[in-house]
């Protein structure tokens, strides 16, 4: 009896389980993690200066820092983040996501979500902003950002941080918006 699959499917439930879990980011997260947004964001400027178009013509970002990913068949994935408008800190957010389809493995990534204008960030605030197959974010590589352009108002850019995951799922991302008050 090989305790390894056994292992790796826990973990894609306690995954799955956390991202179903409805839990909403408070206010004072901000003060935390803040740090954590800032070394993201210098983390992807390194790796890619040419995000920095992005970064200067925007209307507004979602920063993830860590967003854990994990999954056997069926998978999940959670990260906290902070939204910024016009360069100011807005609001707090979270990101779920859960997949079905041969998968396995876990990851940690960062990822950047740019809004072109206020309608898109907008659209994003009132907590209905979800992504699907149709939406597709751009490995942050040197140079990927100079050729990427916005889809339907956003632009999402991810950096692996570590982990291996193998998959071929279907699923989306819901994201939470919390604002600063």
């Amino acid at each position: 009896m090989r305790i390894y699959p056994r292992i790796l499917a826990a973990l894609a439930c306690a995954v799955t389980l956390a991202a179903c879990s409805g839990w909403q980011p408070g206010k004072d997260q901000a003060d935390t993690m803040t740090p954590q947004v800032n070394a993201a964001i210098a983390r992807f400027k390194t790796k890619d200066p040419s995000l920095n178009k992005f970064f200067n013509s925007a209307y507004g970002y979602a920063v993830y820092p860590s967003v854990g990913k994990g999954g056997f068949w069926i998978g999940g994935a959670y990260g906290d983040g902070e939204v910024y408008e016009q360069g100011k800190l807005v609001g707090v957010t979270s990101i779920t996501q859960v997949t079905i389809g041969p998968q396995i493995g876990g990851q940690a990534y960062s990822e950047i979500i740019f809004f072109r204008d206020k309608n898109a960030l907008q659209s994003f605030e009132t907590g209905s902003f979800t992504f699907n197959a149709q939406v597709s974010a751009v490995a942050a590589t040197a140079g990927a950002a100079a050729n990427a352009d916005y889809s339907n108002g956003v632009a999402v850019f991810t950096l692996v941080e570590g982990g291996l995951m193998a998959e071929a799922t279907v699923g989306g991302q819901k994201f939470s918006f919390t604002p600063l008050q």
